[in-house]
């Protein structure tokens, strides 16, 4: 496999040389929940912290298999009715939960002047393929219907998530356009997302190793989470995106997933779709969860949430 010459970014090279210098075994080379609390452990040393912000209130949401967690953020502790960030975490849909992905929300929460709801959707092995798509779309249905417990009145919704985020943002998107919900989704937000189970992508060769998300983390992921081949809820990048919201897309031009990133762009594209596409050159993979160690990463996610600010306000007036 070719490795790609180093970023251009200081910051991203000397997290490069840290991660692969790391002494133990690799995360595809652990059991779940011991992957699990390596990411978890990895916020500590990588990521910046939560901040300061008005609401941070865990939520118990009604699913298909039992309760859903969820956690609201908001700047405000109130606000009149207005739209609703929906997230969904990364991690290959076996790994990540609502502490992993707490200061990113948080800085979503206070940028957009929005409320933010994370979903802690079930994780393979244990849930393989589709319970983490059944939940988000039963949570994302249940914060449509504006229930007491929110104190807010939701009038849209935008749909976010990285990585296997980024694909079920996408998925429960198609979902809420095919069966719509009691209030529209106004906008979609996939960053650097998983949208096709093939490895037949240039970026899989480029950036396949030592760059964090890597192909033996892929198959890892995969194999846990065991998606029905060709299913528009498994891997959506070909099937019909006629009817989408206006979309945001973020990838890494240092990322295996790039390529498949930019395919669906492409698709939007073809389907009429509103895109607008933004890749973080020079950087890589989960940069959004490890903006500490990588600190370029904050002029990243600074310029692609004042894209979505200006996108929300265009739907909203």
């Amino acid at each position: 496999m070719t490795v790609t010459p180093p970023s251009n970014r200081p910051d991203v090279n000397a997290f490069l040389l840290f991660l692969n210098n790391v002494p133990g075994p690799k995360m595809h080379q652990l059991p779940a929940p011991a992957a699990r609390m390596a990411m978890v452990a990895m916020r500590g040393v990588a990521e910046v912290e939560t901040g300061p912000l008005a609401v941070i209130k865990d939520l118990s949401i009604p699913g298909p298999a039992g309760t859903i967690p969820a956690r609201l953020y908001d700047a405000r502790e109130t606000r009149e009715a207005g739209p609703v960030m929906v997230f969904y975490h990364g991690g290959g849909f076996v790994i990540g939960d609502l502490s992993t992905h707490e200061p990113y929300c948080a800085e979503v929460a206070r940028v957009l002047d929005i409320p933010v709801i994370a979903i802690d959707y079930r994780l393979a092995p244990e849930n393989p393929w589709p319970a983490a798509p059944d939940d988000c779309e039963a949570a994302t249905r249940w914060i449509a219907d504006s229930p007491a417990v929110l104190g807010r009145t939701v009038t849209g919704l935008v749909l976010s998530g990285d990585s296997a985020g980024g694909n079920l943002t996408i998925v429960t998107t198609m979902a809420l356009r095919d069966a719509p919900a009691a209030v529209p989704v106004i906008a979609q937000f996939p960053i650097y997302p998983v949208v096709d189970g093939t490895d037949a992508w240039p970026s899989f060769g480029e950036h396949g190793a030592a760059k964090l998300l890597t192909t033996e983390s892929m198959n890892y992921f995969n194999d846990a989470y065991r998606p029905e081949a060709g299913h528009p809820r498994a891997y959506p990048l070909r099937h019909d995106h006629t009817g989408l919201p206006p979309t945001l897309l973020v990838t890494a031009s240092l990322d295996p997933l790039r390529d498949q990133g930019r395919e669906y762009a492409a698709e939007l594209i073809r389907a009429g779709v509103p895109v607008t596409y933004r890749e973080a050159v020079g950087n890589i993979h989960g940069f959004i969860t490890i903006r500490r160690a990588i600190p370029s990463s904050q002029a990243d996610v600074a310029g692609y949430l004042a894209v979505l600010k200006a996108m929300i306000a265009e739907a909203v007036a």
